[in-house]
């Protein structure tokens, strides 16, 4: 069953992504979404990963990764982009 999600323009949704990170219990300081495409249905936010000098993840490239999982998944059951 397909779910009905509202309409929401991408400034609008990086300011609710960005509340709800702010909000949450496992945030650290410095994760911001910054840019959201919309990938079959899947809201998919990007910003800041925390890479070392190398290039590589660290332990903050994890928390920036399922933060912005939670995001995906809890904002894509709501919205759907319109620009």
């Amino acid at each position: 069953m397909q779910q009905i999600t509202q309409p929401i323009d991408r400034a609008s949704l990086l300011a609710e992504a960005n509340k709800l990170i702010r909000e949450h219990e496992d945030t650290l300081a410095g994760i911001e979404a910054t840019g959201v495409e919309q990938r079959n249905g899947v809201l998919v936010f990007s910003g800041e990963y925390f890479l070392d000098e190398q290039g590589l993840p660290t332990p903050k490239s994890t928390a920036v990764f399922n933060m912005f999982k939670y995001l995906a998944h809890a904002l894509s059951e709501k919205y759907h982009l319109v620009d």
